[in-house]
C-alpha cells in the first residue's frame, strides 16, 4: 500500500566546512523527526564520516547515506546510496583528490562526531575543494557503485549545473534535480521548464539546525527506503514524486 512520505535529502552536519557546530549528527536527526520528517540523507562535502553517527543515532526515522561531491568544473552533486559501503567507496575516490593540510588549522572545523555528539577527531582535508572528478565522470561513477545522482540547487548563482556549464546536456544522466528552497514550484517551471524531462526535488540544504524540513519532496511509495525513493523517481508502478 502506498503512503506519503516526507524527505528531505540534503543535510549537512559539522563535518562540513560551513555548517555551524552543533550540527551533530544526533542532533540533526532530532530536529528531522520535530520537523516531522520521515527520510533524510546525510550530505557532506565530499564526505561520509558522521553518517555512521546519524544512523546510529536514528530512532523513527529513515538515513539515506550521502555526499555532496565537488566536481572538477565546482558543480555539485548530491550522490545517494543504498548503504554505507558504497558511499564510502564514492569517500575513497574524493580523498584522493582532496589535499591535507598536515594537521594546520584550517578556516573551519570539521568535525567527526559519535551519536552521543562526543568529537572523535577533526578531518584535516580541505573538503571544501573540487575533487578531480568531471561531471559525466562522476555521474558514472556514483551509478556505477549504485548510487543515484541529483543536480543540486540549479537555481542558485554558484555551484550549479548551470552557473558552472551553462546548460545540462542529454548525455548527462541525472536521476533528478534539485530546486533549492529559494525558489516555488511554479517558479521554478517558469525558469527552468525545459528540464522536466527529469524529476525535480527540492530540499533544506541545511547548515544550521533551523534550517532542517525548510523544504522537502513528497514521495509516494510502499516504504521509507533508497530503493523506494530509486522507484518513485522513475514514476514506477504508480509512485510519485511532488513538492
Amino acid at each position: 500500500m502506498f503512503r506519503t512520505y516526507r524527505a528531505d535529502l540534503h543535510i549537512h552536519t559539522c563535518l562540513s566546512p560551513c555548517a555551524e557546530l552543533d550540527m551533530t549528527p544526533a542532533r540533526v536527526v532530532s530536529r528531522a523527526i520535530e520537523e516531522g520528517l520521515d527520510i533524510i540523507a546525510i550530505t557532506d562535502h565530499n564526505t561520509a564520516e558522521n553518517i555512521p553517527s546519524a544512523i546510529k543515532a536514528n530512532g523513527e526515522i529513515t538515513v539515506i547515506p550521502g555526499m555532496e561531491l565537488t566536481t572538477v568544473e565546482e558543480v555539485h552533486i548530491l550522490a545517494l546510496f543504498p548503504d554505507m559501503e558504497s558511499v564510502m567507496r564514492l569517500q575513497e575516490i574524493a580523498y584522493n583528490d582532496l589535499p591535507l593540510t598536515g594537521n594546520k588549522r584550517i578556516l573551519y572545523e570539521q568535525v567527526v562526531v559519535n551519536e552521543e555528539d562526543e568529537v572523535i577527531r577533526f578531518n584535516d582535508r580541505v573538503l571544501m575543494d573540487a575533487t578531480g572528478l568531471g561531471v559525466k565522470e562522476a555521474i558514472n561513477i556514483i551509478h556505477d557503485i549504485g548510487g543515484i545522482t541529483v543536480a543540486c540547487h540549479i537555481d542558485r548563482e554558484a555551484f550549479s549545473i548551470l552557473t558552472q556549464l551553462g546548460f545540462i546536456h542529454d548525455s548527462l544522466k541525472f536521476d533528478a534535480l534539485e530546486i533549492s528552497f529559494r525558489t516555488e514550484r511554479q517558479r521554478a517551471l517558469k525558469m527552468f521548464g525545459i528540464y522536466d524531462r527529469y524529476p525535480w526535488i527540492t530540499s533544506s540544504d541545511a547548515h544550521h539546525v533551523s534550517d532542517i524540513g525548510r523544504a522537502a519532496t513528497e514521495f509516494i511509495m510502499k516504504d521509507a527506503s533508497f530503493e523506494e525513493i530509486v522507484l518513485a523517481l522513475s514514476g514506477k508502478e504508480g509512485r510519485e514524486v511532488r513538492f
